[in-house]
């Protein structure tokens, strides 16, 4: 269900991993809390968010 972002270097380091299958939102959380709440997006914030990141990438 989780995945963790394609920019981690795989060391345990600052991850996010964001999970899908959640209808209406997008949760987010800190890969070195799995237990902590996640955060949780409207599907339409997330997507603003990821192509605004894309964009200055």
């Amino acid at each position: 269900m989780w995945r963790r972002s394609s920019y981690s270097n795989g060391n345990g380091g600052d991850c996010v991993e964001v999970a899908d299958g959640v209808p209406g939102v997008r949760p987010v959380r800190d890969s070195k809390l799995p237990g902590g709440s996640p955060l949780l997006f409207s599907v339409g914030a997330w997507a603003a968010f990821i192509g605004s990141v894309k964009r200055t990438v």
